[in-house]
């Protein structure tokens, strides 16, 4: 089965290098390119692809706003900064918004593919800059831990083996489940907890716990 793979990226030659690399992978495949903010909000929805590649810095407006927008919409598409800016603030912004990966414009055409797959099979690849003030920035900030009353026996189950690491294929395979079931449940998990993204829900199980 192929990934399906959209890409968000005003710098032509760099979302045609993108495609291009992709679309060499037997395993994935661009089925649409978006140049401009517009454009891609306009049209995403109709494409619901697996990953979407996405800028931060389109010229007409950031690749966050994008997402904010469309989350809600394509609950079952993970979205992928990759960009030039590795600042906190948008970082940050990036992932409450609910990107699963953020990647630098500066690595690896093979760590981006590998981070295509990552994430498709309900990891969150990150740059190893990016990594580490993610799990600075959670040691200093206890979130609010709410939610869980309302989270079923085998919700809390899947929330248990997201925070041990497993992929959402592994979990599947492990419960006897496909990995749309999976996905369903974590959907659900991450309303119930007001949290948009693995991180975020892993880090109030774990303070659950304290």
């Amino acid at each position: 089965m192929s990934i399906s793979i959209a890409i968000v990226e005003d710098e032509k030659n760099y979302n045609n290098a993108l495609k291009k690399v992709i679309d060499y992978q037997k395993d994935m495949k661009v089925i649409a390119q978006f140049f401009d903010g517009n454009d891609a909000i306009t049209n995403l929805p109709d494409i619901s692809p697996d990953v979407v590649m996405m800028d931060i810095q389109l010229q007409d407006m950031l690749g966050i706003e994008i997402i904010e927008k469309l989350k809600k919409e394509m609950p079952n598409t993970q979205f992928i900064m990759c960009t030039s800016f590795d600042d906190d603030e948008k970082i940050f912004n990036s992932l409450k918004a609910g990107a699963m990966g953020y990647l630098v414009k500066g690595e690896s055409m093979d760590k981006i593919l590998s981070s295509i797959r990552d994430v498709y099979n309900g990891g969150a690849p990150m740059s190893f800059s990016i990594a580490r003030r993610v799990l600075k920035h959670f040691e200093k900030k206890l979130p609010e831990i709410k939610g869980f009353d309302e989270l079923t026996e085998r919700e809390k189950e899947i929330l248990e083996l997201l925070s041990q690491g497993l992929l959402y294929k592994e979990i599947a395979d492990q419960k006897f489940i496909s990995i749309d079931t999976v996905k369903k449940h974590v959907g659900n998990i991450y309303r119930k907890l007001h949290v948009n993204n693995k991180v975020e829900a892993i880090n109030k199980f774990n303070q659950s716990k304290n």
